[in-house]
C-alpha cells in the first residue's frame, strides 16, 4: 500500500508542492461517477442497506458513497440531499454511516465512519408549529473504529477489491507526505495537508459539516457551512 501511495503522489504532484497537481495525470486516473454509482448499487445489494452516491463539491477531488449502518429510512442523508422530505416527528435523530471517498484523481478509496444528527429548532412562531429549522450535523472520524461497523467495513473493502479499486486505510494517510511543500494550505485550512488531502479532498479529514433546512420547505431549501 505504501508503495502505491508513493507512486500516486509522485505522479500527481511531480513538484511535491500543494496545489501544483499534474491535471493531465489526474485526468487519466481516478474513479468515475458511473463506477461510483455502480459501487453504491453493489454495496446496497451485498450489505442489504441503503447506499447513496453523492458527487463531491467543486473544491473536492472525490465523490462519495454513504452506507447507512444504524438509522432509519428516509435517512438523514436523503433529507439533507433533497432526496426525501423530513418527517414531522422527532426532535433529535442520530444515525451512523460508512462514508467511502472515491478519488477522482487516483484509482483508490478511503473509508470513514460518519455520525449524523438531526435537531429541530423551536419554531419562530412558537412551540408546537412543527416548522422550526432542521439542523443536520455530519461528524466524520479519521477511519472506522466502532466494532459494530467492522463486519460491514470488511465486506465493503471486499467489494472495492472486486471492482479493482484500491482501498487505502485512513489511519495510514493522516500524516503529511515526507518532503512535500505545503504551499498556502495553512492560510486556507490551517495546519499541514495530510496524504488524504492530496488524494481526496482539501478540508481537514475530521471537519464537521452543518446543514440548515427550512422546516417548512423540507429538503427543498438549505444552506451548508463547514
Amino acid at each position: 500500500m505504501f508503495a502505491a501511495i508513493d507512486e500516486m503522489l509522485a505522479r500527481l504532484y511531480p513538484t511535491k508542492r500543494w496545489a501544483e497537481r499534474d491535471e493531465e495525470a489526474a485526468f487519466r486516473a481516478g474513479v468515475g461517477a458511473q463506477q461510483g454509482q455502480a459501487l453504491a448499487a453493489a454495496l446496497a445489494a451485498r450489505l442489504k442497506a441503503l447506499a447513496v452516491f453523492r458527487p463531491g463539491t467543486a473544491e473536492e477531488y472525490c465523490d462519495y458513497v454513504y452506507v447507512l449502518c444504524l438509522g432509519r429510512t428516509p435517512s438523514l442523508l436523503e433529507i439533507r440531499e433533497g432526496l426525501a422530505s423530513a418527517a414531522a416527528e422527532g426532535e433529535v435523530i442520530d444515525e451512523l454511516y460508512l462514508r467511502v471517498a472515491l478519488s477522482t484523481v487516483a484509482r483508490c478509496a478511503g473509508v470513514q465512519q460518519v455520525a449524523m444528527r438531526l435537531e429541530r429548532l423551536p419554531a419562530r412562531g412558537g412551540a408546537g408549529t412543527g416548522e422550526g429549522e432542521l439542523v443536520i450535523t455530519e461528524v466524520p472520524r479519521t477511519g472506522v473504529f466502532d466494532p459494530v461497523l467492522l463486519k460491514r467495513f470488511q465486506t465493503l473493502v471486499a467489494v472495492l477489491a472486486e471492482m479493482d479499486i484500491r482501498h487505502i486505510d485512513f489511519g495510514e494517510i493522516m500524516e503529511p507526505p515526507a518532503g512535500f511543500d505545503a504551499g498556502d494550505y495553512a492560510e486556507r485550512y490551517s495546519g499541514l495537508p495530510t496524504i488524504a488531502n492530496y488524494l481526496f479532498y482539501p478540508q481537514p479529514c475530521s471537519a464537521v459539516t452543518t446543514t440548515v433546512l427550512d422546516g417548512r420547505a423540507g429538503a427543498d431549501t438549505f444552506a451548508r457551512a463547514i
